[in-house]
Parts: C-alpha cells; structure tokens; sequence
C-alpha cells in the first residue's frame, strides 16, 4: 500500500460473510469521521433487506450510507455501475472533509476501485451476447462454464458457474479481443493503488463463521425471507433478473416455482452460502497489503479491533485517533 499523507485517503474492511463487518465499520466511521460505501452487489436495491443482510437507517447511528437502496429490484446492476458509483460518492464525503470507507464482502468490488480498474472493452456485440444467453438457457451455465475453462482456465477458476453474466463478458472478452480477460485484470491488478488505503480484512475460525452464517439464514428465514421474494416476484423480478441471483433469492424462487421443498432451499442457501465465505477468504488471501483482523486473536473484543485499525491508519495520531 502507498505509504504517507492522507490526501488521498481510502479505508476498506471487507471479510467473509457474516463475520461482523456492519458493527465494526459503525463504530470506525464514529471515531475517524467516516461515511460508509457498500460493496454489496445486492444492499444497492431497494425492497430487499431480509436476504441480503441490509443495514437498517436505525441501525447506521446517524452515520451516511452510500450506494444502499438507490436501484429497482429489476434495474441492471454491474461492476461497472459500482465502480462509477463509488467513486462519485468517494468525491462527495471528500468534499465534505470526511474519509471514505468501503465496506462490503464483494472483492472484486473493492478491486475495481482500489485500482481503478479500466474496463473499457471492444465494442459491444449485442449478436453474441445474444448467442451466448441463448446457449445458456439452452445447454445450461456449466456449458458455458466448460466453454470459458477452455480458452481461460484462470477466469474459469475465478468466476462461478452459476455468475452466468460476468462467464459470458469473459468469453465476449475473449472472442473479441483473442486474449484472456484473466490476464487483463491481473495486469490491472499489478497497478499501484489510486488511494492511500488501508485494506482490513475482518476474519474468524472457520467453524465459527460456518456456526453465524447458520444461525443467520435461520433469522432470515424467521424473518420472512419467503415473503420478502414474493413480492419481488409481484414486482416484476423475474428468475433471470440481476437482483435475483443473490445468495438466498435465487432457492426461495426455485421453491416458490415448486421446484424444490423449502427444507431444500435454505439447506442448499446455507451449504452455498459456507462456500461463497470459502471463495471470499481465497480472494482476500490474494490481495496485496491486507492487513487481518482475526476475530479470535483479539478475544472478540469489539474495542480492541477498533484501536488496532486506528494505529494501523496513516497520521493516526491525528484526529483518528482522538476518542
């Protein structure tokens, strides 16, 4: 990470799902005088607060939250849309003298404006995209999925099979330029950060995490997961909507559509759920100049997390650290 002054300042905790990233980013944001910017590719659309973990106004504690709520369950959202959204937003808490903090579990999110990655790509072929959707609704997404591991194994290895949008901009990448996107962004990946940042990375025991991802997707349930779904459903949101392929969204639908008891859907939203927290950590292990926030080694003490990310912030003798 760049080393120095705060002209540029950046803070970014991420983590695996469900290790506690909301609380803590609250109460940093308090003592530094921060604003928080999700990195949830879910927690940007509004009526969908059971299923994707959203942050309550009066759970925020008077501290400003960007990029939750400001889209339509059935508006498109991408990387694209997030990282010109979280830039402007970055301006805006600039300009009112405050430091921005990115907080989310999406890392290729965070990446995308750590390194303000360019994702400029050749002209948009709408007849093979088109061709592409057409061979996943036909032979299904690990047809595709086997297509991309094919001429770029790393994107493969990268991109679920089931994130059938980011496999066909892959392959449209491919197909058109004849080289691998995997190679594109891990060149993007070698550019110096465009912020001086400090990338925190709040993590548990496994067990643990797999025990609070559990106990989580029961209170959603409780909470009326199901119905939250059905009325996306009456809204308009279809099975293939971008809003819909969110962990939990996509199983209640299946359930919904009869295809599946609900004892299966949330088995299968757990189970999937454990695995999404498994990728996120491999991501994180990847990245450059994290600094790791092990849950267990501060003996869950919410207090001493707080002062280790404030001695680890640049000039955090300054007003960071007066509280």
């Amino acid at each position: 990470m760049n080393e120095g002054h705060m002209d540029n300042p950046l803070i970014i905790l991420t983590g695996p799902t469900a290790a506690g990233k909301t609380k803590l980013s609250i109460a940093l944001a308090k003592a530094i005088g921060g604003e928080i910017i999700s990195a949830d590719s879910m927690q940007v659309y509004r009526h969908m607060d059971i299923g994707s973990a959203k942050i309550q106004p009066d759970e925020m504690q008077g501290i400003r939250h960007y990029l939750v709520d400001i889209l339509e369950p059935t508006e498109e959202f991408n990387i694209v849309l997030f990282q010109k959204y979280a830039k402007q937003a970055i301006e805006e808490i600039y300009a009112k003298g405050k430091i921005p903090i990115l907080v989310g579990g999406t890392g290729f999110y965070i990446q995308s404006v750590l390194y303000d990655i360019d994702f400029q790509e050749s002209g948009e072929d709408t007849t093979l995209r088109a061709e592409l959707e057409q061979l996943a609704r036909e032979k299904g997404a690990d047809f595709l999925h086997e297509m991309l591991r094919r001429c770029d194994p790393r994107a493969a290895q990268e991109i679920h099979a089931n994130n059938i949008k980011r496999v066909i901009r892959a392959l449209e990448y491919h197909r058109q330029t004849g080289a691998r996107i995997s190679d594109h962004n891990a060149a993007e990946r070698e550019k110096n950060p465009a912020y001086d940042a400090r990338y925190f990375v709040l993590t548990d025991q496994r067990q643990r995490l797999y025990q609070n991802i559990e106990k989580r997707v029961d209170k959603m349930v409780d909470a009326g997961l199901v119905e939250e779904v059905k009325r996306l459903v009456e809204m308009g949101c279809r099975r293939d909507s971008t809003a819909m392929q969110g962990l939990g969204y996509k199983e209640i639908i299946s359930y919904l559509a009869g295809d599946i008891p609900l004892e299966e859907a949330i088995y299968t939203i757990k189970r999937d759920t454990r695995h999404f927290a498994k990728r996120q950590l491999t991501w994180f292990r990847r990245e450059r100049g994290v600094i790791w926030i092990e849950k267990d080694k501060f003996a869950y003490d919410d207090e001493k997390m707080l002062h280790y990310m404030i001695n680890n912030l640049p000039q955090c003798g300054s007003s960071a650290a007066q509280q």
